[in-house]
């Protein structure tokens, strides 16, 4: 009955009705995601009608309503199938500002329409093959870029951006032709990273250093979103960017390797959100070349140069292994380099060993990432290795057992997810320098037997990548402990009895008479 009455009113009403009859039915459907098939052909026709109401000269109010309606009704594929049309197609791309190369975005009022013409496009791209092609057809691509660039330096707009990234993720999702088109052909790389250096505010201090300030408020909603959609867009037009072929490329890189560092520093609305912006900052710098990636620690200031070295100064002498690591004024700092971002991620990762599921989607990226920083930059594998494989001093427990960082990772080596205990091993043996010698002292045998077997170590030496020499250094209670540290299982065990001792001497030799006796079965042939 509703799409009757709203069909009714959409053919032979005035703008009034419609808009009023439209308000209704979107009130009632907001929350409506699954269709019934005996009213399919009436939401056909309504969808028809209303985009045959959008081409005339109607109030701003009343295409909102006709759009709200069209974007409830898009959510069912069925319907999609004989209303997207190349010309359905561009009375939205007017609505929503994606056809006129010099329009400024002045009136505030046309706003909504553009923001409810971009959701409606989202959900028919998403659920019409024909639309998706109709897109390429049209070239949205460029056409967005284009409306990204109009309204990247205008905070008051973030909806409009945020829907536009999201209709460009979707596309570059769906056709990897845009994929490659985004990032050489319409300079999505910058203009994208722009997007977001625009959602932080970042401040640049030095070519690749940003002003952090760590009481400052939190993202806004709007903000956070709109920077999650960017960084979504990003990774899909940098997904092949494993290797840099051009300076310009690596400058580039870099640039956003520098905003991602700082997106790791700050926090969005609700720690939700906050996990959700530090994931997806996660899996795009998973697509940075490596070599990029030396950006996310930076030398200390003057200032911050002399704070640290009274922090040192500070600390008992007997506390020289930890020297190396302080926290001053909010700020992680080791061997003269400020480590915020990676303990950020150091941090992130422990979380999400802790949620105990979907180690794959949640938990690989974070730790490949970590491996590789570790693999080609020493100061970084040298952090991490403080605080994930800090100096022994108990052995007396398992590897495996207790609550540390070192203990959960040892864990996840024997995890049932091959590719989750593959990238755990890798991690913990990138760490020891890829010597087979230092990862059992940390692990144990029998945990590291599977990496081990696959690289071929299990008679021990070293990876084939090359490590800086400097050495580890056992403490005293390691070095007390040694002899009688179990190899397989990696902790301490008291001696066990010989039970020989406790034998009498008929014993013995009836023991060693048994054993004779057995030697002389086993040489015999057989018959």
């Amino acid at each position: 009955m509703d799409e009757e009455r709203a069909l009714y009113i959409v053919r032979a009403g005035e703008a009034g009705a419609i808009e009023r009859v439209l308000r209704d039915y979107s009130d009632k459907h907001r929350a409506t995601f699954k269709f019934e098939s005996t009213d399919e052909d009436k939401r056909k026709k309504l969808c028809e009608g209303i985009f045959k109401v959008l081409v005339k000269d109607i109030p701003t109010t009343c295409q909102v309503s006709c759009l709200e309606v069209l974007r409830i009704l898009s959510r069912d594929k069925k319907v999609l199938v004989p209303v997207t049309t190349k010309e359905n197609m561009q009375i939205l791309l007017r609505l929503a500002k994606l056809n006129e190369s010099d329009d400024s975005l002045e009136k505030v009022s046309e706003f909504p329409v553009i923001v409810e013409s971009l959701k409606c496009l989202c959900n028919i791209v998403f659920n019409s093959q024909m639309a998706q092609q109709l897109s390429l057809e049209l070239n949205l691509a460029a056409k967005l870029c284009n409306l990204l660039r109009k309204c990247k330096d205008r905070k008051f707009i973030n909806d409009i951006k945020c829907f536009d990234l999201r209709l460009l993720f979707l596309l570059s999702l769906l056709h990897t032709d845009i994929r490659s088109q985004l990032r050489y052909e319409l300079q999505g790389l910058p203009l994208l990273t722009q997007i977001l250096e625009s959602a932080f505010s970042i401040k640049w201090t030095d070519e690749y250093e940003s002003a952090i300030d760590h009481n400052g408020p939190p993202l806004s909603p709007q903000e956070t979103d709109c920077a999650i959609e960017a960084l979504k867009a990003l990774f899909n037009v940098t997904v092949d960017s494993w290797k840099v072929h051009k300076e310009s490329d690596s400058h580039q890189f870099r640039v956003m390797a520098a905003v991602l560092r700082h997106c790791l520093l700050i926090v969005g609305p609700t720690e939700d959100k906050t996990e959700e912006l530090h994931s997806n900052a996660v899996n795009l710098l998973s697509n940075v070349p490596v070599s990029c990636l030396d950006v996310l620690i930076c030398p200390l200031t003057h200032e911050e140069t002399a704070q640290e070295a009274t922090t040192l100064d500070e600390l008992p002498s007997d506390k020289t292994a930890e020297k190396e690591t302080v926290l001053k004024n909010n700020t992680m700092v080791y061997s003269g380099m400020n480590m915020e971002a990676i303990h950020v991620l150091l941090n992130f990762m422990e979380k999400r060993i802790d949620k105990g599921s979907s180690y794959r989607e949640g938990l690989t990226p974070v730790l490949s990432l970590l491996t590789e920083c570790s693999r080609a930059h020493r100061n970084i594998r040298k952090f991490l290795k403080d605080q994930v494989l800090p100096p022994l001093r108990d052995v007396t427990n398992r590897p495996e057992v207790g609550s540390t960082v070192r203990n959960k990772l040892v864990r996840l080596m024997t995890h049932v997810d091959l590719g989750v205990k593959q990238i755990a091993a890798e991690f913990l043996f990138v760490l020891c320098k890829e010597r087979v010698d230092s990862l059992l002292k940390y692990t144990g045998y029998g945990n590291a037997a599977g990496l081990l077997a696959a690289r071929g170590l299990l008679a021990g030496g070293r990876g084939d990548n090359w490590y800086s020499e400097d050495e580890d250094t056992d403490t005293e209670e390691y070095k007390n402990a040694k002899p009688n540290i179990n190899l397989i299982t990696g902790h301490l065990e008291e001696p066990m009895p010989n039970p020989i001792d406790e034998m009498t001497e008929e014993q013995k030799e009836y023991e060693a008479m048994k054993l004779v006796n057995m030697l002389d079965k086993l040489s015999r042939p057989c018959h």
